[in-house]
């Protein structure tokens, strides 16, 4: 429902144009706003709002009935007889019927696409209520899930709002907190690297414009609008994966999560079994963090010699050193292939099993 507070910036706007008092009342007769308008107990409305009749005048004030389709929705009182009222209540009826009916639909519209990414909606469903809201079923559309603080919700909602217009066809909503959801239209086809430049934007402008660090996910492109679950899952499950296995980055798409993806949907069970049958007991955690600097360093290069070593900014026989150390430790070679990938995967498992340990779901 509208609330008080927009009910009374409309009619001080009116009464300011006007100069005549009008007043809000509900079909109780309880007061809702007023701007200099007629204060009135609830039983002085009552003879009028049980009449048949739509208006009123009495003691130099004017009653108005706002009806719609569906009946009374509230009454109107207005200082002054009828020749000097009556257009005026008719101009505050239609200004607030529409008024009303635009906060309905938009807040419908969000209700609609919140049951809608969540499942929530039988297929029937979807296209009576997307045909009653104007929403275009045959767009494409992808689900974006921005992630910060949730004391910095409002304010990422107001920069995204800012940024997408709802003009455009696209949502912004929320399901949960410390997450924001963009629901991005497409007018002719995206390709990923038109995904990424949205995301990339986001994040971009959440730091410049606000200083709020946070971290974008993104689904594939739904063609049609009872598609769109499956994207926010897509983006659900990137946010996830994205934040255990590639922390360091800050745009996750769920068509680039590589190996991590395959990991976190695997039973833990199995991964506990994967890291002791790798490494006996807890072998890895005898990796000191200049270790674990140097295997990541490596991978990033592509497993290169030189190449590890000049971005480390030591020697080659250093690194070498550093590699056999760790092969001591972990009984695998970094410069053979089986080995390196086989570390690789264990140190991913390992990632996956902390962070489900740090979520009580272990």
């Amino acid at each position: 429902m509208i609330t008080s507070q927009v009910l009374s910036k409309s009619l001080s706007s009116l009464q300011s144009i006007t100069k005549i008092g009008i007043s809000l009342y509900d079909v109780s007769g309880n007061l809702i706003a007023s701007a200099s308008g007629p204060q009135l107990q609830g039983g002085e409305l009552e003879g009028f709002i049980n009449s048949q009749a739509d208006s009123q005048e009495s003691g130099g004030m004017y009653f108005y009935k706002v009806s719609d389709e569906e009946g009374i929705k509230y009454i109107l009182a207005l200082e002054g007889g009828r020749d000097e009222a009556h257009q005026v209540a008719k101009i505050c009826a239609a200004h607030i019927l529409e008024l009303s009916d635009a906060y309905n639909e938009k807040n419908d519209k969000g209700s609609f696409f919140q049951n809608l990414i969540l499942d929530n909606l039988l297929a029937q469903d979807v296209r009576s209520r997307a045909k009653k809201l104007k929403v275009d079923e045959d767009i494409s559309r992808c689900v974006y899930i921005v992630s910060a603080k949730s004391d910095n919700d409002g304010l990422v909602k107001d920069l995204l709002k800012g940024l997408y217009s709802p003009q455009g066809g696209d949502v912004i909503t929320s399901v949960d907190e410390g997450s924001v959801i963009l629901i991005k239209t497409f007018k002719n086809e995206a390709d990923s690297s038109a995904l990424e430049e949205i995301a990339d934007a986001i994040v971009s402008s959440l730091n410049t414009e606000a200083m709020i660090s946070a971290k974008v996910s993104y689904g594939s492109v739904a063609p049609e609008l009872k598609m769109l679950s499956r994207s926010y899952k897509e983006a659900k499950m990137a946010m996830d994966v994205g934040s255990i296995f590639y922390a360091e980055k800050d745009v996750f798409a769920f068509t680039n999560l590589g190996i991590g993806r395959l990991i976190y949907q695997l039973p833990i069970p199995l991964c506990e079994m994967f890291l002791s049958e790798i490494f006996d007991g807890g072998i890895l955690d005898e990796l000191d963090e200049e270790s674990r600097n140097t295997v990541k360093t490596f991978y990033e290069n592509n497993l290169n010699i030189s190449e590890t070593s000049r971005h480390l900014f030591i020697h080659r026989n250093t690194l070498v050193y550093r590699i056999e150390k760790i092969e001591k430790i972990t009984g695998l070679d970094l410069r053979n292939f089986d080995d390196a990938v086989t570390f690789k995967i264990a140190l991913l498992v390992e990632s996956y099993l902390k962070y489900m340990e740090e979520q009580g779901r272990l």
